[in-house]
């Protein structure tokens, strides 16, 4: 297959979430027939609801500065599914992503011939196994993997990762992981097993309650990310100059890379899981972890886009990163504001509603191209209850763009929120729109 086809394959899979099949067996078939990979490597694991992303990006960039040869594999993508598998801080080539595919889709359908699975992996399954396959293919010394969705039965947790990290907990995709946080909780808290070594970031109560109940189980003694550090200064857009105190160690005047005052603590648990590295015996100086928390980027996470007017970009996908949007943007955004906002509908479209839409001088809602996009109808009866500002509907995301580039005056803000599948559709119209707009100041 060239690059086409493997995209073209692996979506006829269907939709990596409406064809979800939690469960670790076909995963580990799969791996196991293709000489298991993640045997080759030793892997970092990051689950939670919120900031594992981020985590695992600052923790990337960190081991990068330190000379490590990672790589780092994250869901979803924004633009390319290249995007999810980066090898020594790039993206895995079209041609490297395609040779992989093709490997991982042939040994499947060997399986599926031999009957020793009853239908073919899913897509996220069979991307996780392109993703360890090139991992090995390219000799890389340590793996970082962003859970994808939950733990217990996620793809990535078939790789036995020997340090695993649980950022904060939240509901979220409760259809899959249960409804209440402690059932969230305990999903989550599997990736904690035996010989482990486990960073636990600062959490609910009940949602402690549950893993401390999994460390006890296994005897895993974990260590605590309890915030153990002090904001020094902040630019005008958000960033933050941080010194981090960890077990009598300090890391001074730390900038950080990522936006936000709750990527303090995401960066905080990235120190604490880069100590763990150190301590299993990789080499990472202390100032390879001040480089790489300064370096660290993560697109579509209060990203800036400088424009007239600026635009600033994150999924804000639940009710909790909804909420670290609204008090970036009460604490650092110009007016006036205007949101385009689109969401799936199985998110807890109220809720994030009642967070962000008062905030907005503009609220354009936007659908999205995706088969979980919420309905302008569903999010209109959302709008209505709780945005003080003017409404405007947008039938495509392009649309949207368009109408907030004209409503909002070149001192204001346009924020892109609510899915990061709504960022993948605006972000390169964005880009695409200060090109042209340099070409014709260079011209």
């Amino acid at each position: 297959m060239d690059f086409g086809d493997a995209v073209e394959y692996l979506l006829s899979l269907g939709h990596e979430t409406l064809t979800i099949k939690l469960g670790l067996r076909n995963t580990e078939l799969l791996l196991h027939a293709l000489n298991n990979p993640e045997r080759t490597f030793p892997s970092v694991q990051i689950a939670g609801t919120n900031g594992k992303g981020s985590t695992a990006a600052m923790l990337e960039s960190i081991c990068r500065a330190a000379g490590i040869k990672v790589g780092l594999y994250t869901s979803p993508h924004l633009v390319s599914i290249t995007e999810r598998i980066r090898i020594a801080g790039a993206q895995i080539t079209p041609a490297g992503f395609a040779a992989c595919a093709t490997r991982v889709r042939d040994t499947a359908e060997q399986l599926l011939r031999d009957k020793q699975i009853e239908a073919l992996p899913t897509f996220f399954e069979q991307v996780t196994a392109i993703a360890l396959l090139a991992f090995r293919d390219a000799g890389i010394e340590l793996a970082i993997l962003e859970t994808g969705l939950g733990g217990r039965l996620d793809s990535t947790t078939a790789a036995s990762a020997g340090v695993v990290g649980i950022t904060p907990i939240a509901l979220d995709h409760e259809e899959y992981l249960g409804t209440t946080l402690e059932g969230i909780a305990a999903e989550k808290a599997a990736i904690i097993r035996p010989g482990v070594s486990a960073v636990i970031a600062k959490q609910q109560p009940a949602a402690l309650e549950v893993l401390l109940r999994r460390c006890e189980e296994t005897g895993v003694v974990p260590v605590f990310e309890n915030g153990a550090y002090t904001i020094e200064e902040t630019t005008d857009d958000g960033r933050f100059c941080v010194t981090f105190e960890i077990d009598g160690h300090s890391y001074e005047s730390v900038w950080l890379g990522l936006r936000g005052r709750h990527q303090v603590e995401n960066a905080a648990m990235a120190v604490r899981l880069a100590e763990l590295l150190r301590a299993g015996g990789f080499t990472i100086p202390d100032s390879a972890i001040r480089t790489g928390i300064s370096n660290a980027v993560h697109p579509g996470r209060l990203e800036i886009v400088s424009h007239e007017p600026p635009f600033l970009l994150d999924g804000a996908h639940n009710p909790a990163g909804s909420q670290a949007l609204r008090e970036s943007l009460e604490e650092f955004a110009p007016r006036p504001l205007t949101l385009v906002f689109g969401a799936m509908r199985d998110k807890q479209l109220e809720r994030i509603g009642e967070i962000l839409f008062q905030l907005a001088d503009v609220l354009i809602l936007s659908s999205i191209e995706n088969p979980r996009s919420a309905s302008i109808e569903t999010l209109e009866s959302v709008a209505t209850r709780y945005a003080t500002g003017t409404i405007i509907y947008a039938q495509s995301s392009a649309e949207a763009l368009r109408i907030a580039t004209e409503r909002t005056p070149s001192q204001g803000l346009i924020c892109i929120a609510g899915s990061l599948y709504l960022i993948g559709e605006i972000r390169p119209l964005i880009l695409s729109m200060r090109q042209e707009k340099e070409h014709d100041y260079a011209t």
